[in-house]
């Protein structure tokens, strides 16, 4: 029922009616569970989360499904249809963890909460329920609470909308509408099926909702299974030609006139989103920016594959830690980490934009003081834009409310340092965002607010002491009772002249005056005798009460309610301000991103020794000194150095296209890291970033491909030769001129002459075909003779030193090609048993000499292994001894004399020269 990626079908349990037959018998269900079952029939597809006091439970299938998935007792309540009734729950004091679990399971919940007090149900019977409803529906898509969120990444909700066409390869349009409600962005693009996968991973949504008809083709049920929870919906809810009046009813405009235009599919896919939002959050109005339209071409596509080998945003685990993002974040702030990691996902081709990024970052490098001042404000704000859309979704409390306005305080301090001296476009358009925010929302804020504040506003206290006078001798009432009461003692001491009298209290006559029996006729004559009123004669004393106790015990016993009260009016009226300056304080939660971002890469520039990339709209791609940002920084933890290395793909002199380098060496020599930092210095560059270079030089990148490393898709039926083979030809068919193409080790999941001959056309495409530019790792040692006739391919080799029948790997990169790949020597690295590795040195040595065009038995026939087990002996005719051959005895006789063990690199090349002249029969 709550699989991520399957259709919600109604519970079972659900359907059954208020009243129902069990044996033959009329059996009546409780008021209570029929008011479960019904709102549970109208909420199906969801666990219902149902409040019952200080609990949500959960009954029949939802609880037995809850609990295995949380781990909490599965117990019963009651029976229906003549069998127990299934139950557990969760506190609601802790609701937002079980929620955590049951959202990142793939489940949805219903949220189920009491609509009325319950003395109201009591007033209408005894056998009343107290009347509730769904308040929201919890999914994926649409968690807005800081405990089921990450703070360092986005929590995106997706819309994929498909409009018949004849554009389209298949006939139709796609588009894309992504927006995450817990801070208020909202984008459209359109694509096609084709990229409709690189646009998704770079997007990387929590939930995606699709049509039906949409999610059923049998095209995409594998691009479907790789996320993480797709959501099909009926065809009305992408409905084109109901989709901008229902936009425009959302954003309460009468027209899209002003939102700019947007295509059919564009509108289609955003008022799906809009739909479930409405939905979801039942009349609750997350703070959706207008929907802002991205043209296709405005990032660099990078697919799904790509992204996992580059571990751009997260490693091949699904750990931050590792990634490109973790070791280029330098950011102090939640909203700035997001930033980040949505530059980094889609970096831009507009030299333009790249520049205005580039220039201030270079000013934050030159202006240390100011980076300095800069990264200690942001540091101190907190995440404007998530406690905005709480605030706006009824789900804030005082810290909030606080967070909003110490933001927008610290922003307005951001803003006069930046103005201070003169800034890129950038850093002043922050600046002057940050600076048109009402500084007297932020002063009221801080104002009205305390400085240690409750989670829940219905916890009070949170109103500081001296902001509002009524409330404030509301709580003089409430919390100084004791002093009230002893003041009003001592004036009734002062006015009857009776020194014993006192002012009591007990719980069943509440508060009362006593005085001793001799005193007592006094408070009965006049002039007291009109001011106190006889309650009770006790064996020595007797009790009063007066007209202005009672009315002091009255407002004693409601000051804390009246207090509450008067507290809530005041967080009421604090929202009501922060919602109208909603757009306001979301454009001011954007800059002290960019900002925070900015400051970020120049401290990174800073600390990592980077340089300022240059990008243009050539086809130039030349790094000086390139270094890998991820494995630079691991080796520098554990004491080793870097060893940097240039990489020029620039078109040759007089050619229109870039070069492309074939790349050989042995394993382990550092091939992999070389290709792999090439692409991301790409990506850092086109994000906005300085590089770690010496020198670079960047015509954009339009899209980059990368198939580096191996691994099986079991799940799609796919074996690892066969993932590797999809994935080289998705790069073959749509790498550009423009594109960056980095290839491993193609070919080398299947024969060795089939791979060579997948290889050697694959890189004749590349060159001819697709023109792009490239670096193409292999160990196939044939394809360095293609540089004879491919112009623009060049051998390029990683430098490895033999030391002692040891290999040194000196992860150089220069021009040449290798013959070897040392494969032996890393095998023996790794610890193959030795005589593994001794058999394999002298398998080696026998492939290497023979003819590799000769047939394969003849190979093995020539192995001593193989060839006793194969070749049956020759027979030798009567009478005649088989004579031995000189030659071969003289070289045995040579070999025997022999210790390689014991000899000096000089002793054995005068040895082999020996072994020569004995076999020439010398």
């Amino acid at each position: 029922m709550d699989a991520p990626v399957k259709k919600a079908e109604p519970d079972e349990a659900t359907s059954a009616p208020a009243t129902v037959r069990a044996g033959g018998d009329t059996e009546r269900v409780t008021p209570m569970m029929a008011q479960f079952i019904e709102i549970k029939t109208a909420n199906p597809g969801s666990l219902l989360f149902y409040r019952m006091g200080d609990f949500y439970e959960l009954f029949f299938e939802d609880a037995e499904l809850a609990s295995r998935t949380l781990g909490i007792v599965l117990t019963k309540r009651g029976k229906h249809q003549g069998e127990d009734i299934p139950m557990c729950g969760v506190p609601v004091e802790r609701a937002e963890e079980y929620l955590h679990k049951l959202i990142a399971a793939g489940h949805r919940v219903s949220v189920c909460e009491q609509t009325e007090d319950p003395s109201e149900a009591k007033k209408r019977g005894p056998k009343s329920v107290v009347k509730r409803d769904v308040v929201r529906l919890v999914t994926p898509g649409t968690l807005t609470e800081d405990a089921l969120l990450d703070a360092r990444r986005e929590n995106v909700l997706a819309a994929v909308a498909r409009v018949r066409s004849g554009e389209g390869e298949d006939g139709y349009v796609y588009a894309l509408a992504f927006a995450d409600i817990s801070t208020g962005s909202f984008r459209v693009a359109e694509t096609d099926a084709l990229r409709l996968p690189a646009d998704l991973a770079r997007i990387e949504p929590a939930e995606l909702l699709v049509a039906d008809a949409v999610y059923d083709e049998p095209a995409f049920k594998a691009l479907w299974r790789a996320l993480p929870a797709v959501t099909p919906l009926p065809k009305e809810s992408f409905d084109g030609a109901g989709a901008e009046r229902r936009i425009a009813g959302f954003f309460q405009v009468a027209t899209l006139d002003s939102f700019g235009s947007f295509s059919r599919a564009e509108l289609t896919a955003a008022a799906a989103i809009v739909a479930y939002v409405e939905r979801t959050q039942l009349g609750a109005r997350p703070p959706l920016s207008r929907p802002q339209r991205e043209a296709s071409t405005e990032a660099m596509v990078i697919d799904p594959a790509t992204r996992a080998n580059l571990e751009i945003l997260r490693t091949t685990t699904g750990d931050r830690a590792g990634s490109l993002c973790a070791s280029v974040d330098r950011t102090v702030t939640s909203a700035g980490a997001r930033l980040l990691s949505r530059r980094l996902a889609e970096p831009l081709t507009d030299p333009s934009r790249i520049a205005a990024r580039l220039d201030a970052v270079e000013h934050l490098v030159d202006e240390t003081g100011l980076r300095a001042a800069l990264r200690e404000r942001l540091a101190g704000a907190p995440d404007l834009a998530r406690a905005l859309s709480r605030v706006a979704l009824g789900r804030s409390g005082p810290r909030d409310l606080a967070a909003i306005g110490r933001g927008l305080g610290e922003g307005l301090e951001i803003a006069r340092l930046i103005a201070a001296s003169p800034a890129p476009a950038e850093l002043t358009q922050a600046a002057r965002v940050l600076g048109s925010v009402d500084p007297a929302l932020a002063a009221t804020l801080q104002a009205a607010l305390g400085d240690e504040l409750p989670l829940n506003r219905r916890d009070g206290g949170f109103v500081r002491a001296g902001y509002a006078d009524e409330l404030d001798a509301t709580r003089a009432m409430r919390d100084e009772s004791r002093r009230v009461v002893a003041a009003l003692e001592r004036r009734y001491v002062e006015e009857t002249g009776v020194r014993a009298l006192k002012i009591r209290h007990n719980a069943v006559l509440g508060y009362f005056v006593e005085v001793s029996q001799q005193n007592a006729d006094k408070l009965r004559e006049p002039p007291f005798d009109v001011i106190f009123v006889h309650r009770q004669t006790m064996a020595g004393a007797m009790r009063f009460t007066s007209t202005e106790l009672a009315e002091l015990e009255a407002k004693i016993a409601s000051a804390g309610e009246r207090a509450l009260a008067l507290e809530q009016r005041i967080f009421d009226e604090l929202v009501v301000a922060v919602l109208a300056q909603a757009e306001a304080i979301r454009a001011c939660a954007e800059a002290l991103a960019v900002i925070d971002v900015t400051a970020g890469l120049a401290r990174l520039a800073v600390d990592e020794g980077h340089v300022r990339p240059e990008v243009d709209g050539g086809l130039d791609f030349r790094i000086e000194g390139g270094r890998h940002p991820v494995v630079e920084q691991a080796l520098r933890r554990d004491g080793g150095p870097f060893v940097a290395n240039d990489c020029e793909l620039s078109p040759p002199e007089g050619a229109h296209s870039g070069r492309i380098w074939l790349v050989t060496g042995p394993n382990m020599a550092g091939k992999s890291t070389f290709l792999r930092q090439n692409a991301l210095i790409a990506i850092l560059a086109q994000a906005g970033a300085f590089v770690p270079a010496k020198l670079a030089h960047i015509g954009v990148v339009d899209r980059l491909f990368s198939r580096v490393g191996a691994a099986d898709d079991l799940a799609r039926g796919r074996s690892t030769f066969m993932v590797e083979m999809v994935e080289t030809a998705a790069i073959l068919n749509q790498a550009t001129e423009r594109s960056l193409v980095i290839l491993d080790e193609i070919g080398r999941g299947t024969a060795t002459f089939d791979g060579l001959s997948i290889a050697w056309a694959s890189l004749e495409n590349l060159h001819e075909v697709n023109r792009c530019r490239g670096l193409f790792a292999t160990h196939f040692h044939e394809l360095t003779a293609l540089s004879q006739r491919l112009p623009r391919l060049v051998n390029a080799t990683v430098k490895v030193k033999e030391w002692e029948g040891e290999v040194i790997f000196l992860h150089e990169v220069v021009p040449g090609a290798a013959d070897r790949s040392y494969g032996i020597q890393v095998a023996k690295l790794a610890g193959l048993p030795p005589a593994v590795v001794a058999r394999a040195r002298a398998v080696l040595t026998e492939l290497e000499n023979a003819d590799r065009a000769a047939p394969a038995q003849r190979i093995l026939d020539d192995l001593p292994l193989f060839a006793a087990i194969n070749r049956a002996p020759a027979a030798v005719p009567a009478g005649h001894a088989a004579k031995a051959d000189p030659v071969a005895e003289a070289v045995k006789t040579a070999l025997a004399g022999i210790d390689p063990d014991e000899m000096t690199p000089r002793e054995a090349l005068e040895a082999l020269y020996r072994l020569k002249a004995a076999a020439k029969g010398g």
